[in-house]
C-alpha cells in the first residue's frame, strides 16, 4: 500500500495541472449534462449531409460563461475539484485499511501484463482490487464532487450562497445535511464498479485470444477502459444530475429540472427523453428536444 500511496502522490501534481487547464471543458459539459442550453440550436447539417439542429460546441459555451462571469468566472468549482483529488490521493488506502481490510493484491497486485498465458485468477484479484480503490476513492472524494457541481450548476441560478467554497459547503449542510453530500453516490459507484469489471473481463478474453505479446498488452486495459466508460457514461448524467437534484438550486427544481425521488427515476425519465449521453459529444452537438427542456432566457 506504501507504493500505490507514493506512485498517487507522484502523479498528483500532472493530475492538478491538467485539472486545472481542463476545468472549463468540464464546467461546460457539467452545465451540459444539467440540460442548461442558454443559446438556441441553429440550422446545419451532420457530417453525412442530414439537416440538423446543432447546439454550440464546448468552446462555445466556455464563451458564453465567460462573457457572462469573466475569465476568472470558468473556474467555477475548481477549487473542490482541487481539493478531491487530494483527498482521493492521500486518504483512499486510508479508510481501506480503516475498514479492516487488507487483501494481498491490494499490497502486491498481480502483473498481467507479460507475454505468458493469461490466468483468469490474476485478473479476477486485480478487478477485486480495483473495485475496492475506486470504491474507496469515491467515498472519500465524492463530497467535494458534489460541492463542485453545485457550485457549477449555481451559474444557471445565480445563486449567492454557492459563490464561494466555504458558502457551497454549508448551504449543502443548511439544505440536506450530511446525507447532502452523498447525493448521487450510488450512480457513480455503480459506474466505477461496471466499468472496472467489464474492463477485466473483456482485458482476459483480449489478450487470451486476441493479443498474443506484452508490448501490445500495455494498451488493451487502458483502450478497453475508455471504451468501456462510454458504455456507462449515461450514469455519470444521473450522478450530476442527482448531485443537484431537490437542492436549493433553482436548477435542481421543477420546472428547471423534475422531481426525482430517486437515481432510478432519473435515469428513466432522461432515458425516456433521450437525454441520457448529453455532454458526451463536446464538438458535434445534435439537438434532441426532450419532453421538458431546461432552458432560461
Amino acid at each position: 500500500m506504501d507504493e500505490i500511496e507514493k506512485e498517487k502522490i507522484a502523479a498528483l501534481p500532472s493530475q492538478l495541472l491538467v485539472t486545472t487547464i481542463c476545468h472549463p471543458m468540464e464546467y461546460a459539459k457539467v452545465l451540459i449534462q444539467l440540460g442548461y442550453e442558454p443559446m438556441p440550436p441553429r440550422r446545419s447539417t451532420t457530417l453525412f449531409g442530414r439537416p440538423a439542429m446543432v447546439l454550440p460546441n464546448v468552446f462555445q459555451y466556455i464563451k458564453y460563461i465567460k462573457t457572462s462571469d469573466g475569465f476568472f468566472g470558468c473556474y467555477r468549482g475548481l477549487s473542490a475539484r482541487i481539493l478531491g483529488l487530494i483527498a482521493s490521493s492521500q486518504l483512499t488506502s486510508k479508510v481501506i485499511y480503516a475498514c479492516g481490510i487488507n487483501l494481498p493484491e491490494i499490497n502486491d497486485p498481480p502483473n498481467i501484463v507479460t507475454d505468458e498465458e493469461p490466468k483468469l485468477e490474476d485478473y479476477i484479484k486485480l478487478g477485486r482490487r480495483d473495485m475496492i480503490m475506486h470504491t474507496a476513492s469515491a467515498i472519500v472524494s465524492y463530497p467535494f464532487h458534489v460541492v463542485s457541481i453545485r457550485m457549477m450548476a449555481s451559474f444557471i441560478g445565480k445563486e449567492e450562497d454557492y459563490s464561494s467554497l466555504i458558502g457551497a459547503i454549508v448551504a449543502i449542510y443548511r439544505d440536506d445535511g450530511i446525507c447532502g453530500f452523498f447525493h448521487g453516490v450510488v450512480p457513480k459507484v455503480f459506474a466505477d464498479l461496471t466499468c472496472v469489471a467489464v474492463t477485466g473481463i473483456l482485458a482476459y478474453y483480449v489478450n487470451k485470444y486476441l493479443v498474443k505479446t506484452k508490448d501490445l498488452r500495455y494498451y488493451t486495459v487502458p483502450l478497453l477502459t475508455f471504451i468501456t466508460s462510454t458504455i456507462t457514461y449515461p450514469l455519470v448524467v444521473v450522478t450530476t444530475c442527482m448531485a443537484v437534484a431537490g437542492s436549493s438550486l433553482k436548477a435542481g427544481n421543477p420546472p428547471l429540472m423534475p422531481a426525482y425521488p430517486n437515481w432510478q427515476t432519473c435515469w428513466r425519465d432522461l432515458l425516456r427523453n433521450k437525454q441520457h449521453k448529453r455532454g458526451s459529444s463536446l464538438i458535434f452537438r445534435y439537438y434532441i428536444a426532450p419532453i421538458a427542456a431546461m432552458q432560461i432566457q
